[in-house]
């Protein structure tokens, strides 16, 4: 399928830290159609994979890189490592002392991975939270990684990130699925949210600490995810199955892209019949004009 005729297809990204892998599938199904975003915007680790995208990784190269840095824990290890912080205390304490963003950036991703929004093959839209003003930063211009580790940079787990003129955390805190980003200059809406669902924990009782932080600010993204979703309503909302995932098993990354690899040909569905019926005019689109700002 190709979109010469079609129209300018944006896509969101959203966080939800080792529950963003879950992009990846969904990118190989556009990547299997045919489609290429026109635009494409992330917040947290939706910024992450949203900028190999936009580099132009295909989505079988994103899978490949992921399992790559991230396939067992004794490589996590060796990353995490190289940037002077030691897996046991994650593991041990939830908590450990703060990560700076910036380097893990620089660890995680491929060697020649892009240093500006300009050398960018796609348009993209990289949302983090200024903590100083409390409002939403969007960044698609100058240089990339220190955009993204402003980005993925979750509150206590990360230091902020200075970069600017901002004091930068993640952009979970105030747009968890940045679709009013993706919009700009499209015609075709894409939200992938990743933030998960409350099913897996409805009965249970022994939370910890880390699963009551963690599960509180699912709860506040998922809120501020509808408030969005009204005033920037997608053609094609996905939101997977998550919650039997940890926030933070980066390591089970082989199982979570199997786990969504189950959806991928509803999703393939979907977006070719949605596409074609754009196509042929029969099921009218609002033009990105005509969408409220």
């Amino acid at each position: 399928m190709s979109t010469t005729a079609g129209p300018r297809i944006g896509v969101a990204l959203g966080g939800g830290s080792a529950r963003g892998l879950t992009h990846i599938p969904y990118i190989e199904a556009m990547d299997e159609l045919g489609l290429r975003p026109a635009a494409i915007s992330g917040t947290s680790i939706g910024a992450l994979i949203g900028a190999g995208w936009a580099a132009g990784m295909s989505g079988k190269e994103l899978r490949e890189h992921a399992t790559d840095v991230l396939g067992t824990m004794r490589i996590i290890a060796g990353k995490l490592w190289a940037t002077h912080v030691r897996l046991s205390g994650i593991l041990k304490t939830g908590i450990p002392t703060q990560l700076d963003a910036t380097s893990i950036v620089d660890a995680f991703t491929p060697p020649g991975f892009p240093q500006t929004f300009k050398e960018l093959k796609v348009p993209l839209y990289v949302v983090a939270t200024d903590f100083q003003s409390w409002h939403q930063v969007v960044f698609n211009t100058g240089f990339l990684r220190p955009a993204i580790a402003g980005s993925i940079a979750i509150p206590t787990l990360f230091k902020p990130v200075s970069y600017a003129n901002h004091i930068l955390v993640d952009g979970g805190v105030v747009n968890p699925l940045p679709l009013d980003q993706a919009d700009i200059g499209t015609d075709f809406l894409i939200g992938i949210d990743v933030n998960g669902d409350p099913s897996s924990g409805l009965n249970k009782t022994d939370h910890k600490a880390l699963d009551l932080w963690f599960g509180s600010a699912q709860i506040m993204m998922h809120s501020l995810t509808a408030h969005m979703m009204a005033a920037y309503p997608p053609d094609i909302y996905i939101r997977p199955h998550v919650s039997s995932f940890g926030m933070l098993e980066f390591w089970r990354v082989r199982e979570i892209l199997a786990h969504v690899d189950t959806d991928k040909d509803r999703f393939k569905r979907m977006l070719a019949q949605r596409i074609e019926d754009y196509i042929q005019d029969r099921v009218p689109v609002i033009g990105s004009a005509d969408k409220p700002r």
